[in-house]
């Protein structure tokens, strides 16, 4: 089971509330959730995000994977989602750049469809029939 942290719509026509939950990520957006984790109202200004996060952290912890907008949100909050990859050591100047291997691209067309191409052309292909008009 995949967990997901996503936001749950909720609020009435046009003044949209949003819930932060974890939820199985074969759920629907507004569907069964595991756990709620905070909210977002858009419509207030400055908008309004609350956030519990020690279940936040538990559950990025454990592999859940935060949505775009969820994943916007928690980085405005300054909770850190993980940790970045180490940056690749750039090559020495004095060495050479290894060679990129080159993919062997078939370009020939399959024996069925020159066979096929062949009887077009010989005019052996299938007949075109011509459809009788409805009176």
């Amino acid at each position: 089971m995949a967990v997901v942290l996503r936001l749950m719509r909720s609020g009435a026509k046009k003044r949209p509330f949003y819930r932060i939950v974890a939820a199985d990520s074969r759920r629907q957006r507004d569907g069964r959730f595991l756990e709620i984790l905070g909210h977002y109202d858009p419509l207030k200004n400055p908008h309004t995000l609350v956030l519990k996060q020690e279940p936040i952290a538990v559950w990025l912890q454990n592999g859940a994977v935060p949505s775009d907008q969820v994943a916007s949100l928690l980085r405005q909050a300054g909770i850190k989602m993980g940790t970045a990859s180490k940056p690749k050591a750039k090559a020495a100047a004095g060495a050479k750049p290894k060679a990129a291997k080159k993919r062997a691209v078939k370009n020939t067309p399959s024996d069925r469809k020159v066979k096929a191409r062949a009887a077009r052309k010989a005019g052996k292909g299938k007949p075109k029939v011509a459809k009788a008009k409805k009176k």
